[in-house]
Order: C-alpha cells, then sequence, then structure tokens
C-alpha cells in the first residue's frame, strides 16, 4: 500500500498515512480536526550496487574466489581434449 504525505491547513500538523490507491484522500486533521492536503512525496529510493542487476552481483568474496578457482579447473581439461581432435 501507498504511503501519503498530508499536512493540515489549520495546525500545520505534517503526517503520514497508509492507504489503498482507490481510498478516497483524507479531509480532516486527526489532531485538529482541520482541512488536510495532500503532499507530493519524493518517494523512496533505490541503491544498485555491482556493475549490473544480476544476482550474482551480490555474491561474496569467498563464493566468488571459489568459482574462479573451479572455472580455472575446467579450462585445462576442455583445453586439452580441444588439442586431441
Amino acid at each position: 500500500m501507498p504511503t501519503y504525505e498530508y499536512l493540515c491547513t489549520s495546525c500545520q500538523h505534517k503526517f503520514e498515512e497508509f492507504q489503498r490507491i482507490s481510498e478516497p484522500r483524507l479531509k480532516t486533521c486527526p489532531r485538529c480536526g482541520g482541512k488536510v492536503e495532500r503532499l507530493l512525496s519524493g518517494g523512496a529510493g533505490l541503491l544498485f550496487k555491482g556493475s549490473g542487476f544480476y544476482k550474482t552481483d551480490y555474491r561474496s568474496d569467498g563464493y566468488k574466489k571459489k568459482a574462479k578457482e573451479e572455472k580455472e579447473k575446467s579450462s585445462p581439461s576442455t583445453k586439452s581434449e580441444k588439442k586431441k581432435e
């Protein structure tokens, strides 16, 4: 559910309300009963790390090291198989 910010025009009370998109806007302040206005919000920020957005970008250093070792172990065997052909 989205979070909406409201500001009371009477007492300047600023508050947030969790509401469904289909619900009507609030009209009265919960503190003083005055008229409220819904504010525009910047929304939540997203932080992406790594060179891309794949699950492997978040792997630990230990995992990456082990994967690299396994890749190096499998590479020489494939090279020797190509030489036999």
